[in-house]
């Protein structure tokens, strides 16, 4: 059995086996785009490691020969004091599971490794602090409260083993339960050649839409912190800059990602997403998955793809389901003066969602009980899934639209505020300040996913019309059926989809 597979474009296996990331890996390495080295623990090493409770057999001597393998590549020595290797090591399960288990970055920066990097960039406080990230997020995965050992090999087998025990993490378990995944795919390790994004000036990190999740428009969105790591930005803990901001401060970077996204784009026939770092103005690709979008953004992309000859007119009606049709109309709070907004934030997830305030998820669990609940967090992590199941909305101080928050909240479907300014929140008291207005737990409010506004009470909600879009997709509809009688939407997009199912055009 052999549990490691290189990353490379060479490599041909499924997702049951490497995990979705790393098959996206594999697609950018195709298209001959930057993408660190690395390699691939497979799925399968996951399942007996949860099983034995130990790493498999002959799984020490294949890392130790992945590990040569990618210091040949690199030209550097994991945890060695000249040219250091440093790795991440992150999870990679076959259906998407966003922020659920564990990752950790910067990994192999021992004594010697660290003072060696400080020696080769001559900036010792990049590299003590880019050590203490790596013991940090080590010391919190690992199952014991030994300290994390000086030893570059021993620091990935115990990371390896945080990873796949990360799979039966609770957090990971609710996720599965509420997006009815079975529990026995686990997932793979993907280990890759660290790309620094807090290296300089001229170094960052961030994520990119293809267009615009939340409308489908033809504009590439998303969010970048400057000289900073990419757990940096999915945590919610900082405060992001918008995606077009790269324009002005890293033109060459914006130019090269823009490339990057149009050629995924080609492959997918379908709005994609990207993670990137860039390193001293380098750009490399992390991640990358198709789009998915809901609502009226899959309705506009569905349409717009049609319009630029990548897809056919049946090929979009096949991509919007009768589910989507249901988020076309997007509710928004109505602008009166009556309405008491207490603040505006990004609007992360479209909707809207009244509920009673929930400082923390177990009160939320709580009180969804009796009625719908807002659970209002500095940041959401992935320990507070159950409560962002109960709720009906979500909120937060900090964060952009790639937090944890907001892309749970984007996967589940449900109304979504982040990086609202001025918002502190206490659970512990279980009170919310804002504007000026200190709110108890199960105080009423309301939130616009759209707008970013949050309003004090119930106010007036009013739904949006359909628009072009929709109007041209369901008249391709009827073309199918041939039936151009008054009928319900979802009626008349179900019929065109059995029509195109017996015909075989699936």
């Amino acid at each position: 059995m052999r549990w490691i597979r290189a990353l490379s474009a060479e490599l041909d296996a499924g997702a049951d086996e490497l995990g979705g990331k790393a098959l996206g890996l594999v697609l950018l390495h195709r298209l001959g785009l930057r993408v660190p080295a690395g390699f691939v623990v497979t799925t399968e090493a996951c399942r007996t490691f949860l099983r034995d409770g130990r790493l498999p057999d002959g799984l020490h001597d294949e890392l130790a020969a992945a590990v040569a393998d990618l210091e040949r590549a690199t030209g550097r020595t994991f945890g060695g004091r000249r040219q250091p290797l440093a790795v991440s090591v992150r999870s990679g399960a076959g259906v998407s599971m966003p922020g659920m288990m564990s990752t950790i970055l910067n990994l192999g920066l021992t004594t010697g490794a660290t003072a060696g990097l400080a020696a080769e960039t001559g900036d010792r406080a990049f590299a003590e602090d880019s050590r203490q990230r790596s013991l940090t997020s080590l010391a919190a995965v690992t199952t014991d409260d030994a300290p994390v050992p000086d030893d570059a090999d021993r620091q990935l087998e115990l990371a390896i083993e945080a990873v796949f025990s990360s799979w039966d993490a609770p957090r990971a378990r609710a996720y599965r339960a509420v997006h009815d995944i079975p529990n026995g795919l686990g997932t793979a390790a993907i280990v890759q050649s660290m790309v620094f994004g807090n290296r300089d000036a001229h170094s960052g990190t961030g994520v990119a839409f293809s267009r615009d999740p939340n409308t489908g428009e033809n504009a590439p969105y998303g969010e970048v912190l400057f000289e900073r790591q990419g757990e940096d930005v999915v945590s919610g803990a900082s405060t992001t800059r918008p995606l077009s901001a790269l324009a002005d401060r890293e033109p060459a970077v914006w130019a090269e990602l823009r490339d990057a996204l149009r050629r995924i784009e080609g492959h997918y026939r379908d709005a994609c997403y990207v993670e990137f770092t860039y390193q001293s103005g380098e750009l490399w690709l992390l991640q990358v998955r198709p789009g998915r979008f809901a609502g009226g953004a899959a309705v506009r992309l569905a349409t717009e793809l049609v319009d630029e000859r990548v897809i056919s007119r049946h090929e979009a009606l096949r991509r919007v389901s009768t589910e989507h049709l249901g988020r076309v109309r997007t509710p928004r709070i109505a602008p009166s003066q009556a309405t008491d907004v207490l603040a505006r934030g990004i609007g992360a997830c479209s909707g809207v969602a009244a509920g009673r305030v929930a400082t923390s998820p177990q009160r939320a669990v709580r009180m969804a009980e009796d009625s719908p609940v807002v659970l209002v967090r500095p940041e959401t992590s992935p320990n507070d899934m159950y409560g962002l199941a109960a709720a009906a909305g979500i909120v937060t101080a900090r964060g952009g639209p790639a937090s944890h928050a907001a892309v749970v909240a984007r996967a589940m479907g449900k109304p979504a505020v982040v990086g609202v300014p001025g918002l502190t929140v206490d659970s512990s008291a279980g009170t919310v300040t804002v504007g000026g207005l200190s709110l108890d737990d199960g105080t009423l409010v309301t939130i616009d996913g759209t707008s970013g506004e949050v309003a004090l009470g119930r106010p007036r909600v009013l739904t949006g019309p359909a628009g072009d879009h929709l109007h041209r997709l369901l008249a391709w509809a009827d073309d199918v059926t041939g039936d151009h009688s008054e009928r319900g939407e979802s009626q008349r997009l179900a019929e065109a989809h059995a029509v195109l199912a017996s015909r075989g055009d699936t």
